[in-house]
Parts: structure tokens; C-alpha cells; sequence
């Protein structure tokens, strides 16, 4: 990857000013379940949060997201 997994929150809002494509999406999930795990989250606290109602994503791409950050923690 050509950006560095963040490692706390300001990393990941900094993601922000780059350009949006693949590998920047993997990087900003891969920070998330990085910093979940240094609070000491589990995957099911994590992704009780991916899957919180919102107003930015439907149930559908929550539940998509959710097997993403899903996978990237089994993987990570």
C-alpha cells in the first residue's frame, strides 16, 4: 500500500484530503480495526458501530461494510 494504516483517529480524518480510490478505502477500514483493537474492542463491538443506524449509509451497505471490516479483521 502506498499510504500508511493510521493509527489513531486524526490519521484517519486526514484520509480525507487525499484522493478517493481502492487502496485508500482499504487503508482507512484497515486503521479503524487497528485502532478498534488498541482500545480493545471486539469484532462484534466494531461492528455494532458499522451497522448503527445513520444517515450516510443504507442497511444494505452498512451490512456490506460490516462484512468488510469483517474480514479485514480476521485477516489483519
Amino acid at each position: 500500500m502506498n499510504y500508511p494504516i493510521p493509527v489513531n483517529s486524526q490519521e484517519i480524518a486526514a484520509l480525507r484530503q487525499k484522493p478517493i480510490n481502492e487502496e485508500l478505502i482499504a487503508t482507512a477500514i484497515a486503521g479503524v480495526v487497528h485502532i478498534a483493537r488498541s482500545k480493545g474492542q471486539s469484532l462484534e463491538d466494531l461492528t455494532a458501530e458499522v451497522l448503527a443506524d445513520d444517515s450516510l449509509l443504507d442497511f444494505e451497505s452498512r451490512r456490506w461494510l460490516s462484512d468488510i471490516v469483517s474480514e479485514a479483521w480476521k485477516t489483519l
